[in-house]
């Protein structure tokens, strides 16, 4: 193309015409699927789906129109509908609309947060919206964070300042031969596994506590502080959950706190699911204590229903946070401009604004809304669980503390059997593939459960009632098929 030619397309593909083209394909997307149409994920294998996209780069420019209607049809046509009320799956939610056309004006501004001269007004917007976070945890002015791409990389620069505070020479001198421990329960985010491995601890530095009923014990955590201290064994951080993967258990964190402090070690509090309880008078009370952490990882992006990405890591006293990482770089951050940036303390350089689509969706329901919101996806677990408990083919597995409950499915014989293994793990396959619904599965107990995480509003009684419906269906029939 001659510069003239990629400054018309440029200039034609900045068009209010092309703009309301692409955003008509994402509201007929969201539309259809909210209005429950069509089937909730594709059914066709991925084999088959890799070989619609297996062609070499283009070499030259497409008309538009030829471009879209390969998005139309090859990638919204087969993709998971999360906004499809029977969309029961993962910790991912249907998102806000306005959160979605909002991340547009992020990707136009396409304003880096690594400091402040790139980001002019976002630097400032992620700034107040911590604040509000800190703020709902019980923080006070020396409180702090940064935005990141999820809880993952929270829950990893938590443990980078964790590793400052303990080791502050770490960062030049590495962490030697007798590396920390991480403590956690066993039923923590693999987040923290992976961040052992990534600082150079080594997995084996994981120590894991038994959990009561799926929450971490605190009992257990005292003995194992204790043994740890007794070994001479340092402690660089115990990891409560506040909102476990599997079951949406909440950790004890008042008793958490209390551990921690008797032996002077950092608590770091993955709350990337279930911390947006602290906007709900109804369900704040699961988080007492989280006021005690040194750290907290916190996911919009989850139960305060904006689209990926949009997390966050909070820490009690910002200093902390600065402390995680001692880079220099002049061409950034230089001296005296430091209390304006945020760059030093992330784990991210170049770093969209995602905090404007939190901004504005907090500016739209106000956190009223949000604790709306966060109740009724409580409200609706509370539902199935009892529609399960009444059915005579299903067994619940645990009270719901959030929005996510495990079940089996067990026949009339309600007795735990191979084959009653067999069939609950192929009855969710079947169930999705069918296009009615959509439900993931876990292993607990070290047997394999089926899993549903309501993540949508939308979604409503008579939609549980026909998910409780088809499961039973899918595995009477699959039943049925057995030698």
């Amino acid at each position: 193309m001659t510069p003239d030619e990629i400054r018309a397309a440029f200039a034609h593909d900045a068009s209010r015409d092309v703009a309301h083209r692409v955003v008509d394909l994402a509201v007929e997307f969201l539309e259809s699927a909210a209005r429950g149409e069509g089937p909730v994920s594709t059914a066709l294998p991925p084999e088959v789906i890799r070989e619609r996209f297996a062609e070499p780069a283009p070499e030259s420019p497409r008309p538009l129109d030829e471009v879209l209607a390969r998005v139309q049809r090859d990638i919204l046509a087969d993709a998971n509908r999360l906004s499809h009320p029977m969309y029961l799956g993962h910790q991912v939610s249907a998102p806000l609309p306005l959160g979605a056309w909002v991340d547009a004006i992020a990707a136009s501004l396409n304003n880096s947060q690594a400091v402040n001269e790139m980001s002019p007004t976002l630097s400032h917007v992620e700034r107040r919206v911590v604040r509000w976070m800190c703020d709902a945890i019980g923080w006070g002015t020396p409180a702090g964070g940064t935005f990141t791409s999820g809880g993952t990389e929270a829950s990893f620069t938590a443990m980078m300042a964790a590793r400052a505070h303990l080791m502050p020479d770490a960062w030049v001198e590495g962490v030697g031969d007798h590396p920390p421990v991480i403590i956690c329960g066993e039923h923590t985010h693999y987040a923290v596994s992976r961040t052992a491995g990534q600082l150079g601890l080594g997995v084996r530095q994981v120590v894991t506590v038994p959990s009561v009923g799926y929450s971490m014990s605190v009992d257990a955590l005292r003995s194992t502080l204790e043994r740890c201290r007794a070994d001479g064994r340092r402690v660089m951080a115990v990891v409560a959950t506040a909102g476990q993967t599997a079951t949406g258990a909440f950790d004890d964190l008042a008793g958490v706190a209390d551990a921690c402090e008797s032996h002077g070690v950092w608590m770091h509090v993955d709350g990337a699911h279930g911390a947006s309880a602290l906007l709900s008078p109804r369900h704040r009370f699961r988080l007492a204590g989280i006021e005690r952490a040194h750290s907290v990882a916190w996911d919009p992006h989850k139960m305060m229903l904006l689209p990926i990405s949009a997390g966050a890591v909070l820490v009690r006293e910002e200093r902390w946070l600065d402390a995680a990482y001692a880079q220099k770089a002049p061409y950034l951050f230089q001296e005296g401009a430091v209390n304006w940036n945020i760059g030093p303390r992330s784990f991210q350089c170049s770093r969209r604004g995602d905090v404007l689509k939190v901004w504005v969706a907090w500016q739209r329901y106000g956190t009223r809304g949000f604790a709306a919101m966060y109740d009724l996806l409580c409200d609706l677990t509370r539902t199935l669980h009892d529609l399960l408990v009444g059915h005579p083919h299903f067994e619940v597995l645990h009270e719901p503390q959030c929005n996510i409950l495990c079940f089996r499915w067990t026949g009339p014989s309600k007795t735990a059997t191979a084959e009653i293994d067999r069939l609950n793990a192929v009855v969710r396959e079947r169930y999705n593939q069918s296009g009615a619904g959509w439900i993931t599965s876990t292993m607990l107990g070290g047997r394999p459960v089926l899993r549903v995480t309501i993540q949508n509003p939308r979604t409503t009684d008579e939609h549980l009632a026909r998910l409780v419906a088809g499961l039973d269906q899918v595995a009477a029939q699959a039943s049925a098929e057995r030698p």
